[in-house]
């Protein structure tokens, strides 16, 4: 019995940490610009992991950018909201997502391995329709 609970203790450990994995990490900022993960809102920093889930935010004199683990590059200008909401990046097991929602301002988007690979595994979600990728490089302008 002890030894099961510890089976199962680590299992689950192990779990939270694969399913912590960043799925990318913060490049640069200028201005102000926030990242939050669930209930955490954190100033936006340089080397700043970026998981599914997490919600970016540029304030009027902000800008931000981000490279994801398959190398899509995402740059975001002032008044920018923005969440990551799927992400999966495991090509030797053929998990290929990159799932985000633009509500308003800029996205300049640069497509990584997930787009080469698998462009339909690509969705970029604005107010007013959805974005599928089949090139590799455009501009997104949401406005209020």
């Amino acid at each position: 019995m002890r030894c099961w609970l510890v089976f199962s203790v680590l299992a689950a450990v192990m779990a939270g940490a694969a399913q912590a994995a960043p799925a990318g990490y913060i490049k640069n900022v200028m201005g102000q610009a926030t990242v939050t993960s669930g209930t955490s809102t954190a100033a936006a920093m340089p080397g700043m992991a970026l998981s599914a889930g997490d919600v970016i935010r540029t304030g009027g004199d902000g800008s931000l950018g981000a490279v994801m683990k398959d190398n899509t590059v995402l740059s975001f200008g002032p008044a920018t909201t923005f969440t990551l909401e799927d992400y999966a990046f495991e090509p030797t097991q053929g998990l290929l997502k990159l799932g985000v929602r633009i509500a308003q301002g800029t996205l300049h988007y640069l497509s990584g391995t997930i787009a080469k690979l698998n462009p339909q595994a690509v969705e970029i979600k604005t107010p007013s329709g959805i974005i599928g990728v089949r090139g590799t490089r455009f501009v997104v302008v949401v406005q209020e």
